[in-house]
């Protein structure tokens, strides 16, 4: 057609020469650039401005079901214009005009609405409420109109926006959204998100296809996801592939990628329970570390360790509440100057408390079981009657806000990974001040032989003191740990004090070691019996597996050694 042009364009007399033809040329040249600029940007506009208009308008009907075809047909052709339009009548933004009967987006301010035209995104006016009709939705219209701004929304150059939306498609697997996702697929760079794409497209090819190959190529890109939403597209398709009369192959080839998938979710769950059980360990373990240091070397049976707990939470608060003032919330701040402020105040009533009640009942364990159950009751009651029987709210810092999570369904809270490295710490400090110092040196000689170490000069009471104050600081400081994933109450402690001595009984009373392998064994355990009995009968098994265990291996797991001990 170009060179019909320019051969009529020779033939006139006016451009008989070179140069005028050229110059024609050039001119021809550039008024067609000029003329692809100019439609280029209206070439994604599927409708007319007219058309736009008119299909707009039929959203006003009456008919649900009319509605949903003409939300449906505006999302299938793609243009961008109608995802403002759709979105202003999820939100209950959408009215036709009274005076024209024109559909706008309307948004209320002061005490007028500023009219948006549908066609060009700008304001074309204002009116009263009284000259509009909102154009009505119900819960079906809301879920058509999810459906079709997720399926804009993949044209958006927002990867985020394009990312949400395909999950939603991925969530809906509707097979009418197909073509544009094909489409979408075509455009998209990022490499991820064409992965995810892809797989939201095999999900609908497997119901949708039309030809066995079809299916079984969507088979296999769903059997190399591990995924529990790719799990329950396959098991409902292998649930109803048999009645809807699909072929052997691909029944078979569906069955064989579920059991694939559902191997390796077992085995990514399996990981999560070990996760779980560590976390539960660690906890179990800063809570009963501080028992078995004072149960060890003292022989008291102290029920009052939970408290000590408790008022490490407590510490906790009072510090955060002192420094809001002066740091924001969520700060790390706080938290570092709770831990050297936990451990010193518990340390301090540990002291007390031994120096008031226990020293004078050593020997007599059954009596310092009762005279510390009296004292946990007098700290509980001290607690409520300061800071109310209500629960206090301790803000975590930012660092252990989130979690990781994986596509298999894992998730890793960073609050538990932090306790987990947190009670690394603690029995690592523990373990240097009992083989590295002399007070720790002092304390296992009084452990294994007290009558000996007491005739070598180690003041044994003074021993007693220091070690109970240690034992109630840890204690605290796990307090503050317990402050970062629960509620502050005063019976936080009680939450504890059972789980405390089955792990200091089970690892061997007074022994370091044995309690860490303890509290990570029963908490691991308790968490693989919990899906399968339950969170109260776990623990009811737990119970009785202890109780049995005890019977064969009194002194737990690692026994103390020494001449008082085996005495």
């Amino acid at each position: 057609m170009r060179n019909d042009i320019f051969s009529v364009l020779r033939r006139s007399p006016f451009f008989a020469s070179k140069a005028r033809c050229a110059a024609v040329q050039m001119i021809a040249v550039l008024a067609c650039l000029m003329a692809f600029v100019t439609v280029a940007p209206n070439m994604a506009q599927a409708f007319s401005d007219e058309e736009l208009r008119n299909i707009a308008e039929q959203l006003n009907d009456k008919s649900a079901t009319t509605k949903v075809a003409v939300i449906e047909q505006m999302a299938a052709d793609g243009d961008p214009r109608v995802a403002p339009i759709l979105k202003a009548m999820l939100d209950g933004d959408l009215y036709v005009r009274d005076s024209d009967e024109h559909v706008v987006i309307a948004t209320k301010k002061g005490k007028v609405y500023t009219h948006i035209d549908i066609v060009s995104g700008e304001e074309s006016g204002e009116s009263s409420s009284k000259e509009l009709s909102k154009i009505k939705v119900n819960n079906r219209l809301r879920g058509a109109l999810r459906d079709a701004l997720a399926t804009l929304n993949l044209f958006s150059p927002d990867l985020a926006v394009r990312t949400a939306a395909v999950e939603q498609i991925m969530d809906a697997r509707d097979p009418a959204m197909l073509p544009l996702l094909l489409r979408a697929i075509d455009r998209e760079e990022d490499e991820t998100l064409l992965a995810r794409m892809q797989l939201a497209e095999a999900t609908m090819a497997l119901a949708a296809g039309e030809t066995t190959d079809e299916r079984l190529a969507a088979i296999l890109v769903l059997a190399s996801e591990t995924t529990p939403q790719i799990r329950a597209v396959l098991s409902q398709f292998v649930a109803s592939a048999e009645a809807e009369g699909y072929q052997p192959e691909v029944v078979e080839a569906a069955k064989d990628a579920l059991e694939s998938v559902e191997r390796r979710l077992s085995t990514w769950q399996t990981v999560g329970d070990v996760y779980r059980g560590i976390s539960l360990g660690s906890v179990l373990l800063l809570a009963a570390v501080g028992l078995a240091i004072t149960f060890g070397v003292m022989g008291v049976i102290n029920m009052a360790h939970g408290e000590m707990i408790m008022i490490g939470a407590y510490t906790t608060f009072v510090v955060q509440q002192a420094l809001a003032p002066f740091l924001p919330s969520g700060s790390a701040w706080s938290l570092a100057i709770s831990v050297p402020a936990a451990f010193l105040v518990a340390g301090a009533v540990g002291v007390v408390i031994e120096r008031c009640v226990i020293r004078f009942l050593y020997g007599r364990p059954l009596e310092t079981l009762l005279a510390t159950w009296g004292v946990s009751l007098v700290l509980q009651q001290a607690i409520r009657s300061i800071f109310g029987a209500t629960n206090q709210q301790v803000t975590a810092p930012d660092f252990m806000s989130g979690a990781i999570e994986f596509s298999t369904g894992l998730v890793l809270t960073y609050n538990r990974l932090w306790i987990i490295l947190f009670s690394v710490i603690v029995v690592a400090g523990i373990a240097a001040v009992l083989r590295y110092t002399a007070f720790g040196l002092q304390m296992r000689a009084v452990t294994q032989n007290r009558r000996m170490a007491g005739s070598v000069g180690i003041r044994t009471g003074y021993v007693d003191a220091l070690t109970f104050g240690l034992g109630s600081g840890i204690a605290g400081i796990a307090g503050v740990a317990l402050s970062q994933i629960s509620n502050v109450s005063p019976n936080l402690g009680q939450t504890y004090i059972i789980d405390s001595f089955m792990v200091v009984v089970f690892g061997g009373v007074g022994n370091l070691w044995g309690t860490v392998l303890g509290a990570f064994s029963l908490g691991i355990v308790n968490k693989f019996l919990e899906p399968v009995a339950g969170a109260v009968l776990a623990k009811i098994f737990v119970l009785i597996a202890l109780i049995l265990f005890i019977q064969k291996r009194p002194k737990g797991l690692f026994a103390l050694k020494g001449r008082a001990v085996e005495a």
